[in-house]
């Protein structure tokens, strides 16, 4: 348990935490969101003393940091930030163990570390083990990042702003990536975001801070259904409920999916497939209107019968327009096999795609609808 016991900071003159006090029981993801300049860093990184607080306390289970090694508590609190830092000279199963290492497991151990927390995350200990960071996509990097967090097995878990460097597919598949460790491991994570979104997606307990004092703290449900202020009601934005408001496909549509121009490669493809983590791209014209989807499949079974991948192209994927209405589309993905739709852009370019995930938020609109109806 971490508990927060009347902390303050400032620099200078300018007072950045103002008695700050609460509690992240054991097991829970605290998400820390506000403007920039609330705190939220500054708070997150009192818990492994890369800040001092001025004045009041931080506890861990009961015993004050302040009294702690602060070499020794760190090795003890995992750490992750948006610029992952792995030792370019270090293999995989190297830069996992740094911690291990320093708390002198054996070589056994750390293998068998590496080996289990790379298959959690479905990247084969055989295959990635040896692999240096260089020879990874961005978001093969980062959960490496993650693994190196978890390698010694700490109960407490800092992560600052960990995926806003990369695509929103990629930033969403890790999202849920952390969210099933952090179930399946039991960690305490304290998550630093600017993103509501990504605060709702993975939350337990949102922690919404402004002018270093706490505005509301709540779990996503209770702040969507009463945020406490116009701020935090304006940080919420569409992810609020109007019955009003119509609710569009373009809202809740993921934005920036991978395609490719007919005139690409057939490898060129595959390459990127394999490295962007995906099974299917989006292509498009040379005038960037939607053609039709480039599954993996295609090009396993007929890629080397062929010079381009145009024959490989197929529009069996449902396509919608950004202003349709999204309980249409949801309605659509609930009672097909599809996994996803197309969204297009009234000029038939590609404005994103609307997944079973991202449809979600769409669900519980309906619900509380009802609700109030």
């Amino acid at each position: 348990m971490i508990q927060f016991e009347h902390v303050s900071k400032s620099y200078g003159r300018s007072a950045i935490l103002h008695d700050l006090s609460f509690t992240v029981p054991d097991g829970q993801f605290l998400v820390l969101i506000g403007p920039s300049g609330c705190g939220k860093t500054t708070t997150m990184k009192m818990i492994n003393r890369l800040l001092e607080p001025d004045g009041g306390r931080v506890l861990i289970d009961g015993k004050d940091i302040a009294d702690m090694n602060p070499v020794e508590l760190r090795r003890h609190i995992g750490y992750v930030i948006q610029q992952i830092g792995l030792f370019p000279n270090m293999t995989v199963e190297q830069n996992i163990c740094v911690v291990p290492k320093l708390l002198k497991y054996s070589k056994e151990q750390s293998a068998e570390i590496a080996r289990n927390l790379l298959e959690l995350v479905n990247l084969p200990y055989d295959q990635y083990a040896k692999k240096y960071p260089s020879e990874l996509s961005g978001g093969q990097q980062q959960r490496i990042g993650v693994l190196r967090a978890l390698a010694a097995s700490p109960p407490v878990v800092l992560m600052d702003e960990p995926f806003g460097a990369l695509d929103p597919m990629t930033r969403e598949t890790l999202q849920d990536e952390v969210k099933k460790l952090q179930k399946q491991l039991h960690k305490t994570i304290v998550f630093v975001t600017h993103d509501m979104g990504e605060a709702l997606r993975l939350a337990d307990t949102i922690l919404f801070m402004n002018g270093g004092k706490i505005e509301q703290m709540a779990p996503p449900e209770e702040m969507l259904e009463r945020p406490a202020s116009d701020l935090v009601r304006s940080f919420l934005g569409k992810h609020t409920v109007s019955e009003s408001a119509p609710i569009r496909a373009e809202d809740f549509m993921r934005k920036n999916p991978y395609k490719v121009s007919k005139d690409r490669g057939v490898l060129e493809c595959a390459e990127m497939m394999a490295r962007s983590g995906v099974d299917t791209l989006l292509v498009t014209d040379e005038n960037d209107r939607y053609l039709g989807v480039l599954p993996i499949r295609n090009i396993r079974l007929y890629g080397r019968t062929v010079d381009s991948i145009v024959p490989l192209i197929t529009k069996e994927v449902h396509t919608i327009h950004a202003e349709d209405d999204a309980r249409e589309t949801m309605e659509y993905l609930v009672t097909s096999q599809d996994n996803y739709v197309v969204v297009l852009n009234s000029d038939e370019t590609i404005a994103g795609i609307i997944t079973k995930n991202s449809m979600a938020r769409v669900v519980a609109d309906t619900l509380w609808g009802e609700a109030q109806g």
